[in-house]
């Protein structure tokens, strides 16, 4: 027994090292962890249990039966993040550059079955090359199994990337299927197709930061939530992430014991928003005081900076946030924050997450580029994500809210429980201006002052149609709320609302225009 024992720890050793030594080594120099490192680092200490640690490929081609390493190239298996299970994959770099091959893809997949049979988040680390050429159609078959299991888990368990190398060919599809990514600046990139092929195909030349860093996807093309510094870091921000998120879609999301008083009433609130109706402010600043203090954690904050999304606590609960953004193109309404803030809404509404809104908003944005590129259906899915939603939707008016945007952000009329509105809230078809041009434009032409006359049909205007107090008389807010009202106010609401059920079409799915 004894030396059964013996070889059996020597085989696990051999396993622990990977690709040797040598490349351990390697991976280091390039400021990165190995798969092991990382997965130790992430989970909670002493909790990862391995799955198929002595697993070896089946390959011949290419001399391959020469090449065996223990676990083929990923590390997979399962822990604990702050005592709540998580399983996790990790791809190898010093086994055959991370490269996947049936047995690989056999690995991981057993891991996402294993975490929907138990209802537990996925995480991947990946660190790849892509598709293992000697093992030819396995390899693309076992990249299939992988991202239809991916879509088999969307909705049922929470699903994370974090891209911590190269990402390329079919290997970015799997991480675009999942909830959110995180991309370590400098090491990693996603692409299908690299700079020397692009350079061969197109003659465009482009090297892989511009073209997939993690900067290129966190701003450009939103691929990646988040853009972080080192791979600790990235590794920490998944754990804060998961803090937020229920285990699987029929838990309720994970409450902690509340560090703020519930009936705070935060007197700067009176400060921020300006009189002036074009004045940009940070309605970051209105989120942290009326969120519990330090609470508000920003997802993809760099991509469509004219919405904000994220997760806070309100007395201790998750609860997902959208906000109109006034400092970065006056909150507007495009096509890349239809995009960010659809997919953010589903995903709340797919894991129990009660949704808050805030909103000033002066409508969709207008060009030629906005409506070629398809700013009528990407706008829509914002309106269909939110319609669909039957998570406690919560809508707070704080400004503008004009014409088919003020439909679209959380209103009553699309599905929201409970909507409020500040004094300061402007709510109509349209700005009081454009208003006024377009009613009152023979009147004006005929008028012996013109600009003194625009300005009284202004006002007159701005006192019949935008305040909050016309919607509030027709019950499309719930109530008109001093600012410092808020906090208590939806706090008392969200603890009503967890009660909530609703009554869905019997249907297979809706269309969602895509």
């Amino acid at each position: 027994m004894d030396e059964s024992i013996e070889d059996l720890r020597e085989r696990r050793h051999e396993a622990e090292l990977g690709g040797g030594e040598e490349r351990i080594e390697s991976q280091h120099d390039r400021g990165k962890l190995t798969a092991r490192e990382r997965v130790e680092y992430f989970l909670d200490e002493d909790s990862f249990q391995e799955f198929d640690q002595l697993r070896t490929h089946r390959s011949n081609n290419f001399d391959m039966e020469s090449k065996q390493v223990s676990g083929d190239g990923v590390v997979t298996g399962y822990g604990e993040v702050d005592g709540r299970t998580v399983y996790v994959f990790a791809h190898d770099f010093t086994v055959f550059g991370g490269s996947l091959g049936e047995v690989f893809a056999q690995k991981v997949c057993k891991v996402m079955d294993k975490a929907m049979e138990t209802g537990a988040p996925i995480v991947g680390l990946n660190d790849s090359a892509g598709a293992r050429i000697q093992e030819g159609i396995d390899s693309l078959a076992g990249y299939a199994e992988v991202f239809h299991r991916n879509q088999q888990a969307s909705g049922v368990v929470p699903q994370i990337s974090a891209i911590m190398g190269p990402c390329a060919g079919g290997a970015v599809y799997s991480p675009a299927i999942t909830d959110f990514v995180f991309m370590v600046r400098d090491t990693s990139y996603m692409f299908i197709t690299g700079p020397e092929v692009i350079e061969t195909v197109t003659g465009e030349e482009v090297d892989f930061e511009e073209l997939g860093g993690a900067t290129t996807h966190a701003e450009e093309s939103g691929v990646s939530d988040f853009a972080i510094s080192d791979e600790k870091d990235a590794l920490d921000d998944i754990r804060h992430l998961l803090s937020y998120l229920p285990s699987n879609n029929v838990a309720d999301p994970p409450r902690v014991d509340p560090w703020d008083d519930p009936d705070r009433r935060d007197e700067e609130l009176l400060e921020i928003v300006p009189d002036q109706p074009r004045k940009p402010y940070d309605m970051e600043q209105v989120i942290a005081r009326i969120a519990d203090e330090d609470s508000f954690f920003s997802v993809a904050d760099r991509y469509a900076r004219n919405l904000i999304t994220g997760f806070v606590r309100l007395d201790g609960f998750p609860v997902g946030v959208v906000g109109n953004q006034p400092s970065a193109n006056a909150g507007t309404l495009d096509i890349d924050a239809s995009l960010k803030g659809s997919r953010f809404v589903r995903f709340c509404d797919a894991f129990n997450i009660p949704i808050l809104t805030f909103v000033d908003v002066p409508g969709f944005m207008p060009g030629t580029d906005q409506e070629h590129n398809g700013i009528i259906k990407h706008g829509a899915k914002l309106l269909y994500a939110y319609s669909e939603a039957t998570v406690p939707l919560m809508t707070v008016i704080t400004r503008k809210a004009y014409g088919g945007a003020y439909d679209v952000m959380a209103s009553k009329h699309i599905g929201a429980d409970v909507n409020y509105a500040w004094p300061t809230a402007e709510i109509a078809v349209m700005g009081p201006q454009g208003a006024v041009n377009v009613l009152y434009d023979d009147e004006l032409d005929e008028a012996e002052d013109t600009e003194a006359r625009r300005e009284e049909l202004i006002e007159e205007y701005r006192e019949t149609f935008a305040n909050p107090y016309t919607a509030a008389e027709r019950g499309f807010v719930d109530d008109v709320l001093e600012p410092t009202e808020t906090r208590p106010r939806l706090i008392a609401d969200l603890h009503t609302l967890r009660g909530k059920r609703t009554d869905q079409p019997d249907r297979k799915h809706g269309n969602i225009p895509l």
